[in-house]
């Protein structure tokens, strides 16, 4: 079991940027490939981010391409979603997730076996 514990999220106005942390427990947090993914009032959960477990291969939905950033520091058992450019319609809770494979944090099949509680993330316009 992997717990994750998200922080970095807050208001923000539009063009600004926000750094979300998540955190995770455990030894083996290295055995995982980590995801961001976020979820507006009334919408689908969408996929945002995902990273490899050595940190060597990322993807990103094609909204926030090039404005946003997943890193993770093994080392510290933190994986990082640096958002630029902040647009409205990022505004959304924000969720970490961590699964064995990589497929699963893409969002590609089915649904990662671990998760964050969420944090909140809102860009005024």
């Amino acid at each position: 079991q992997v717990q994750l514990v998200e922080s970095g999220g807050g208001l923000v106005q539009a063009g600004g940027s926000l750094r979300l942390s998540c955190a995770a427990s455990g030894r083996t947090f290295s055995s995982y490939a980590m995801g961001w993914f976020r979820q507006a009032p009334g919408k689908e959960r969408e996929f945002v981010a995902a990273i490899s477990r050595s940190g060597g291969t990322t993807y990103y939905a094609d909204s926030v391409k090039g404005r946003f950033t997943i890193s993770r520091d093994n080392a510290k058992n933190t994986v990082y979603l640096q958002m630029n450019s902040l647009k409205p319609e990022d505004t959304a809770v924000y969720y970490c997730a961590a699964d064995t494979s990589l497929i699963r944090v893409r969002g590609v099949v089915a649904s990662a076996d671990y998760w964050g509680q969420g944090t909140q993330v809102t860009v005024s316009s």
